[in-house]
């Protein structure tokens, strides 16, 4: 594949994998701002993320298996139509539980972007290439993070928080536009698979079943619940809390944003050189050692000057175990590729939508919930990858 196929794939399935960051970060500067103009409180607010996390979560579960079926295009694009439109109702809701049920719908159809991008990597490529790649998307979705929150704050001071919506709206039809033009059917007819529910399920028992894959896949669903408390939580404790303006939280984010991407261009001068479950180790511990910061600053009320650093390198350590913890998790499974997919988005955005109403459950006026679930999280990963992804001894040979 040539240098300009690779970039121009890793620009649009990088767009349409960055779908979650985008309904989500774009929008986390106004979420002080919306629960004034509905009159709702944090957790209520909150509610919305989790929707759209949920969301995320059960269209990866539909997606993914569909486009092992159908291909990948067709179920793409349908994705991509009902994210725009959702975007679209999302600026017109009356209330936070108008807002949360549009959220589900919206995180629904962004959820095939997700999923089916990853499927079409593994289609792609395999081995050591498909780790690279992976570090490729990093940099595109590593630059989402980064502006989302920039851009969301900058229309603020030019529009309400409907206008922020109005915005993911124009990003959804821009990918679409993208996609028809530039993304080939990449699952020729021969490679797919009879779709039913009763296959469907046993596809992802056989997933379940393998201890090496559900290790990856639900350490980095931890380490990526970690990232995501700091996410659901991170505008309250730093606009309410420490009284940053929406401006300056939104530079803080894109700062942490950056370290994500520092880290997946490291990770991918590093693939093939270094065993890629080293990375994964490394990445996870760099999370567990952020998490434990967070919690002990926010429990002993340190201030920014402990709490800043640790979110960094929380967040950053993500860069590392992305790329690898997918490249790992789908290594194997090249003829359910979507499916796999499916289940390593389901696992991440599920436990990442379960835990979000918790960083809010004391108010908005304190950091230690946030700090407390992100610290729990990002040592579980690190205990669950040592447990399921240890590698067997083999048998003595007599």
């Amino acid at each position: 594949m040539s240098e300009q196929s690779r970039g121009k794939y890793a620009l649009i399935l990088g767009g349409m994998s960055a779908f979650g960051p985008l309904s989500m970060d774009m929008y986390l500067p106004a979420l002080p701002a919306i629960s004034g103009e509905l009159d709702a409180g944090a957790s209520q607010v909150q509610l919305s993320l989790m929707a759209c996390t949920i969301g995320l979560a059960l269209g990866q579960l539909v997606m993914g298996p569909l486009s092992d079926t159908y291909g990948r295009r067709r179920p793409l694009l349908i994705g991509v139509v009902v994210f725009a439109l959702a975007s679209l109702a999302c600026a017109l809701a009356p209330s936070a539980y108008a807002l949360a049920a549009l959220r589900l719908v919206q995180g629904f159809g962004g959820a095939a972007g997700i999923v089916i991008a990853r499927a079409v990597v593994r289609d792609l490529f395999s081995g050591v290439a498909l780790a690279k790649f992976f570090s490729l998307l990093m940099l595109v979705n590593g630059v989402v993070p980064v502006l989302a929150p920039v851009l969301g704050g900058q229309l603020l001071r030019v529009t309400s928080w409907r206008g922020v919506f109005v915005t993911l709206c124009a990003i959804g039809a821009a990918l679409l536009v993208a996609a028809l033009l530039a993304l080939p059917e990449t699952l020729p007819p021969q490679q797919r698979r009879p779709g039913s529910l009763p296959q469907t399920l046993r596809t992802f028992g056989e997933l379940l079943r393998d201890r090496m894959f559900t290790g990856f896949a639900l350490s980095a669903a931890l380490a990526f619940a970690a990232m995501f408390a700091y996410i659901s939580g991170s505008s309250f404790v730093l606009q309410d809390v420490h009284h940053l303006s929406p401006q300056m939280f939104s530079v803080v984010f894109g700062v942490n944003s950056i370290g994500i991407v520092a880290m997946g261009q490291l990770n991918g001068l590093l693939v093939g050189k270094v065993d890629s479950r080293r990375l994964l180790a490394i990445g996870l511990s760099c999370n567990a050692l952020g998490g434990i910061s967070v919690a002990v600053s926010t429990v002993l009320g340190l201030g920014l000057g402990a709490l800043l650093p640790a979110l960094f390198v929380t967040v950053a350590s993500i860069g590392l175990v992305f790329p690898n913890a997918t490249a790992l998790a789908l290594s194997g499974h090249r003829e359910t590729a979507g499916s796999a997919s499916a289940l390593l988005g389901v696992l991440q955005f599920m436990i990442g939508g379960l835990v979000s109403p918790l960083v809010g459950i004391a108010g908005s006026d304190t950091a230690v919930p946030m700090g407390l679930v992100m610290g729990a999280l990002s040592v579980s990963a690190v205990a669950v990858f040592a447990a399921l992804t240890r590698r067997r001894a083999q048998p003595e040979q007599r």
